[in-house]
């Protein structure tokens, strides 16, 4: 172990001799010695969760209540999103995915029958009125 000392700083054309300081490790280490454990290193690994992204589908539930909401589907399915919301913030991550796949079953079912009933509102009308 090289026991030399470090210069901090040195003066510059001042003619005194330079002032030296010893660090605080290199004391405890000239003081104390070397460490003396046979032992090899050991190391520690954390494994760190990354975050799960569980969607809970709000916005596409907000817009199949208001927009194509038939037989009240839409206000379910925004339920069930709002549950499922409160499931991730609480961080019951495993009820927060169940109520996901729920809603995304239901806003897909909700979209199909809006898009069904928005088109017999069209074709009806147009079908009655050339019968006519």
């Amino acid at each position: 172990m090289n026991h030399t000392v470090q210069t901090f700083f040195s003066p510059v054309n001042s003619g005194q001799p330079p002032n030296y300081e010893m660090l605080k490790e290199e004391h405890e280490v000239a003081v104390l010695g070397a460490p003396h454990n046979p032992a090899p290193p050991t190391s520690t690994v954390i494994h760190i969760r990354s975050e799960t992204s569980v969607p809970d589908h709000v916005v596409w539930s907000l817009f199949n209540t208001l927009f194509m909401n038939p037989c009240c589907l839409g206000f379910i399915v925004f339920a069930y999103s709002v549950k499922s919301r409160d499931r991730k913030m609480v961080g019951d991550l495993t009820g927060a995915q169940a109520y996901a796949s729920t809603v995304k079953c239901l806003n897909i079912w909700a979209l199909i029958f809006g898009i069904l009933m928005t088109i017999l509102l069209i074709v009806i009308p147009v079908l009655i009125f050339q019968a006519y």
